[in-house]
């Protein structure tokens, strides 16, 4: 397991994804923040299809799911999860502390167990070795992001686009590094708002539109655009041509 504190990110240095499942609001509230404070991403939900439908879309690394929910159980979860994304380690949340849950639990596919009540620590602490051994990684290959021709170089936050330096501001740097980091997936404004500027989402979305249009300026002038609006969604950036 590594060491405290280390960040871990995807193998292509882009942010883990774990989905908390808990019907429990307080619960699961608690946990997204816990692992959004890793520099995660963290998304929620509180039903069993609600979980099954959100897995498909954000193609989670990991899973903190709860044995009992609402609709069905936490196993009948991982048996459909598990159906298109059969790697995906998961990690079950249990009130109950038995023999045969645990080996339920176990022998079903989950790859963990945690007993509530837990720390949040602790939970953190069992991802990060669930998805360690999964293929995360504590250290990025290069600090140099690509997409087409365009680079970002993370350590010295130099800009080149078809080997033209371009000079950014520390905010419309830290907006095109989130860009950068997911090519060709939809960010909405208050993803963008919630990485880029640090607060949630309420009516601030004139603040992302306002950069977007001065990234776009910068970084597409004169070129074929790298940078892409999706009506009602967000934004895209994603190789030209």
């Amino acid at each position: 397991m590594a060491p405290p504190n280390v960040p871990l990110h995807r193998a292509d240095g882009t942010p883990l994804r774990v989905l908390v499942v808990d019907d429990e609001v307080n619960i699961a509230e608690l946990l997204v923040m816990a692992l959004r404070y890793e520099g995660w991403e963290a998304s929620m939900a509180r039903t069993g299809s609600k979980a099954v439908s959100m897995a498909k879309q954000v193609r989670p690394d990991a899973v903190v799911l709860d044995m009992m929910l609402p609709d069905f159980d936490g196993m009948e979860v991982l048996r459909r999860v598990r159906g298109h994304s059969p790697d995906v380690p998961v990690l079950f949340l249990t009130a109950r502390d038995t023999v045969e849950d645990r080996i339920a639990g176990l022998t079903a596919g989950g790859d963990d167990y945690v007993t509530k009540p837990f720390s949040l620590e602790e939970v953190v602490a069992r991802l990060r070795g669930l998805m360690r051994r999964a293929g995360a990684t504590s250290r990025r290959e290069s600090p140099v992001l690509t997409v087409g021709d365009l680079t970002l170089d993370e350590d010295s936050h130099e800009v080149f686009r078809g080997g033209q330096e371009i000079t950014l501001t520390a905010t419309e740097f830290e907006l095109l590094r989130f860009l950068m980091r997911n090519p060709r997936r939809v960010l909405s404004k208050a993803q963008i708002l919630d990485r880029v500027w640090n607060y949630d989402f309420g009516g601030q979305a004139n603040v992302v539109e306002l950069y977007v249009s001065y990234l776009r300026k910068k970084v597409d002038a004169g070129r074929d655009p790298l940078i892409h609006t999706m009506r009602g969604a967000g934004y895209v950036l994603k190789p030209a041509g």
